[in-house]
């Protein structure tokens, strides 16, 4: 049902959005509760079982049932009474529920292509893991990013970034489409398989723009050799791009590959819920243990404490300087990889050592200009400085190099157009399902305050501090690296109208 909108009655809902209209108005409703009413309506005049119901709202997780009976009792309250004064959801005794309501499908939005860059442009597609060894799917996980990172490096390059070249993991769709969403002219896929303690990748380079096949070989190596193949297929790919040869900066590879593939798992949680960071720092620190120079392990351990305490509220002194001190050591294991330098850039900055912080975010983006994590971060920064015009283009910059992004990237386009005062922007943006798996509730929370919405910013103070208990408007004033006092004066007004705590 991806990309379906219903209507019934006075009611649009677009699940994808994260929305529920009445007569054009927005309805303050949760994921929860949008995710419970796609299922219903999705299958308006069935009988939804109860199990069913409770995946659509809490996919993965174990919880008591009566935390449905009281998203379904909420569901009714926000529509009222359907036309007729009769009931929009009836429940069916010890099955499960089912909606009565008429309800029309409604044609998704379709999205439009992004225009190309005027530099040769690139995606990454994941490379297909090929044999009967599920868990070695990582392997092929790994090569897919390791050539973006190597690709994104070559001046000259538009790369598109990981997180958006994953969204077509397992999808089968006509390289016209991939191309066309993400903006770019050619496309790199592939398949690999590791067995034996051999390594077999099978690459090809495609146009896009007329189905062509501009290179393609297959590699059949000792699985010690797999960065050299690396390095191998960048190159093949810059000179048919660019025509010419560039030898790449030299690159911290790791030595262990137990280690790498450790790093590997470890990258697919960073962008998960908070849950998963006790996982993410134990594998890392395997890494790190197995491999005390691989830079990219510091760097990623840096910021998976760096976000633990972010999401718990913190930080405390001890997670600050342990993750500071990790960044550090990543930049003088590998000065030249782009991630690492952002990472320190980032954490200079919430140390208040601003000149620091603003010449890494220099030298990450000198390395890496395609680095979209880098333009996402220091749009943050930004904005936090009072230079809001700078920040929303920055973020714009992420958000074209990595079209389908983390979620974090909502945060901070939600951040900086409340510091642009479009208050309609940061409702529509943080209304995103993707978003609440950030702590952006806070945002959306000053946006509806300062459009004079006040229940529904209450409701969403409300559910943000049931998973940030500690948050108070002065903590957050004193930890977040302000430089400018008239934005930080705009978010302290937007979070006491919406009721925070002092």
């Amino acid at each position: 049902m991806q990309g379906a909108r219903f209507a019934f009655g006075p009611f649009v809902l677009d699940p994808d959005a994260g929305t529920l209209f009445r007569g054009g108005e927005p309805v303050a409703v949760g994921h929860r509760g949008v995710g419970l009413l796609a299922a219903l309506v999705g299958r308006a005049g069935e009988i939804v079982a109860k199990a069913e119901l409770m995946e659509a709202a809490w996919p993965g997780m174990a919880v008591e049932e009566g935390n449905l009976t009281v998203q379904i009792a909420q569901l009714r309250k926000l529509l009222g009474p359907a036309e007729g004064g009769g009931e929009w959801i009836s429940t069916v005794p010890r099955i499960g529920y089912r909606f009565l309501g008429a309800v029309r499908p409604l044609a998704g939005a379709k999205q439009k292509f992004l225009p190309l860059p005027d530099k040769p442009s690139i995606a990454v597609l994941p490379f297909v893991h090929v044999g009967s060894e599920p868990d070695q799917g990582f392997f092929a996980d790994g090569l897919t990013e390791d050539l973006i990172t190597d690709l994104s490096r070559m001046p000259g390059l538009f790369v598109i970034a990981r997180n958006s070249s994953f969204a077509y993991k397992g999808k089968a769709m006509d390289v016209r489409d991939i191309a066309g969403e993400l903006g770019v002219r050619y496309l790199l896929n592939g398949s690999a398989r590791r067995a034996a303690g051999r390594v077999r990748i099978n690459a090809q380079l495609v146009d896009a723009a007329t189905g062509e096949h501009l290179w393609a070989e297959r590699f059949d190596r000792g699985l010690d050799d797999i960065f050299a193949v690396q390095d191998e297929v960048t190159g093949k790919i810059v000179e048919a791009l660019l025509g010419r040869l560039r030898p790449p900066l030299p690159r911290n590879r790791p030595k262990n590959l137990e280690a790498y593939d450790l790093c590997v798992r470890a990258r697919t949680l960073m962008d998960d819920a908070p849950q998963a960071a006790r996982e993410t720092q134990l594998m890392l620190r395997r890494a790190i243990a197995l491999d005390p120079g691989y830079a990219e392990a510091h760097r990623w351990l840096a910021l998976n404490h760096w976000m633990g305490w972010v999401h718990s509220g913190g930080p405390t002194e001890a997670d600050r300087a342990i993750a500071l001190e990790l960044a550090r050591k990543a930049v003088a294991l590998d000065a030249n990889d782009a991630g690492c330098r952002w990472v320190l850039a980032y954490l200079l900055a919430y140390e208040r050592s601003f000149a620091d912080a603003d010449a890494e975010f220099e030298k990450a983006l000198a390395l890496d200009p395609n680095e979209a994590d880098t333009w996402a971060a220091l749009s943050d920064i930004r904005v936090l400085a009072g230079r809001i015009d700078e920040g929303l283009a920055h973020i714009g910059k992420a958000f074209r190099l990595n079209p389908f992004p983390a979620s974090w990237y909502y945060l901070t386009l939600g951040q900086a157009q409340y510091a642009a005062r479009d208050y309609e922007a940061v409702v529509e943006t943080l209304r995103k399902e993707e978003t609440y798996r950030t702590s952006s509730r806070r945002f959306l929370a000053a946006g509806l305050a300062q459009l004079g919405r006040l229940d529904e910013a209450r409701a969403e103070v409300e559910l943000f501090l049931v998973a940030n208990p500690q948050f108070t408007i002065g903590h957050w004033a004193a930890m977040e690296p302000f430089r400018d006092e008239a934005t930080l004066a705009h978010f302290i007004d937007g979070y006491r109208k919406a009721g925070f705590p002092e």
